[in-house]
């Protein structure tokens, strides 16, 4: 497997650690989590527990964009030595942008957003072999 099969499998997962997150955040807020009316609870929501399931929203979002630009690259051009580069550098700001979400720095994690989908989309460019 190539390593920027690894950091899709990683981005997959990413969602589901950030849902622990968010749950966590919002039981310290109010106390206990509701089973019944989740939705309606996290809607209540402010401060870091907001922020958390907007990180967590953001990552299912930046997983739509990363996967097909991955499964491009790795079958239109599985040789590339740029790929594997893109790939770690998209992870790790993809893991730094909800600390910067729910830490509440908007121009840090703005930048790590945008840094982030550019590296997915030069993956893509790979694939296409115009990187």
């Amino acid at each position: 497997m190539t390593i920027p099969l690894w950091t899709l499998l990683a981005a997959l997962l990413l969602p589901y650690v950030l849902t622990g997150v968010a749950a966590a955040l919002r039981k310290k807020e109010f106390g206990e989590l509701d089973g019944h009316t989740p939705r309606v609870q996290q809607a209540k929501a402010t401060g870091q527990d907001a922020r958390a399931h907007g990180a967590m929203n953001n990552a299912w979002e930046a997983l739509i964009v990363y996967a097909p630009c991955v499964l491009f690259q790795h079958v239109s051009a599985p040789e590339s030595t740029l790929a594997p580069k893109l790939a770690l550098a998209w992870l790790g700001l993809r893991l730094v942008h909800p600390i910067f979400y729910i830490t509440d720095k908007p121009p840090l994690r703005t930048l790590s957003f945008a840094a982030a989908i550019s590296c997915a989309f030069a993956l893509f460019l790979v694939g296409g072999h115009i990187l």
